[in-house]
């Protein structure tokens, strides 16, 4: 698993702040993410998460769906804490947890349904991003709901100019950095490795899945939901 998905502690208690900044529908996302898979998964499902470490999506999911249970992985032991302490008040039985990404999960219990929010974009190289989707896929019934989100956008393409140019300044009119400092940020989400749209769409395509829909863009983070064919 690539090395920046490995985020240590004092990363994991930043995180839930941090990420409602870099993305300020954060929250919409996570409740837009559960209404598309319960449209195909059924009250009593079991719902694999990627990268649930943190524990928003999880508990969301579950708050809203009392009957879901969950395979919950995140190759992040501080993030994956930092989950199962939210989680705690959950049921007896609801949540297994992974240290791991999906080839640590066992593949013989296929899931009704999957997420994998805010990952992909983390994962180094083409052909490691389509074996996370492979795993994820090759763990899911077919006919499950995928909902999966990420950074995306054509490096040096105007159109991403544009797209950061509003995300720094939300930066500076939300909180305290100055310009020399949303720059060097803007410097650091520049260097994650970012793909067009339309690769995901057919790196998605290629892992075995298909009715792919995007259903969620903020300035460079897109959602898409799909089905395990």
């Amino acid at each position: 698993m690539d090395e920046k998905l490995m985020f240590d502690s004092s990363t994991a208690t930043e995180y839930d702040r941090g990420i409602r900044r870099t993305l300020p529908t954060y929250d919409g996302l996570i409740r837009l993410a559960s209404s598309a898979l319960r449209l195909q998964a059924d009250e009593h499902a079991h719902v694999l998460l990627v990268g649930a470490g943190g524990g928003n999506e999880l508990m969301e999911f579950a708050e809203i769906h009392p009957g879901w249970t969950f395979t919950a992985a995140d190759p992040s032991e501080p993030m994956l804490i930092q989950a199962a302490q939210k989680a705690s008040g959950l049921a007896s039985g609801r949540v297994k947890f992974v240290l791991g990404s999906a080839a640590d999960v066992q593949a013989d219990e296929p899931a009704d349904a999957a997420a994998c929010l805010l990952v992909l974009h983390f994962i180094e190289g083409m052909e490691a991003k389509r074996q996370l989707l492979a795993d994820i896929r090759a763990r899911l019934k077919t006919g499950a709901p995928f909902v999966i989100a990420s950074m995306a956008g054509a490096a040096d393409s105007a159109e991403l100019d544009a797209q950061f140019a509003l995300w720094r300044q939300h930066w500076l009119d939300r909180t305290s950095l100055n310009a020399e400092q949303g720059a060097e940020m803007e410097k650091g989400i520049r260097a994650l490795s970012f793909l067009p749209k339309e690769e995901i769409e057919q790196l998605l395509s290629d892992a075995g899945f298909g009715g792919i829909t995007p259903f969620f863009q903020t300035t460079f983070f897109h959602g898409w939901l799909c089905v395990a064919v």
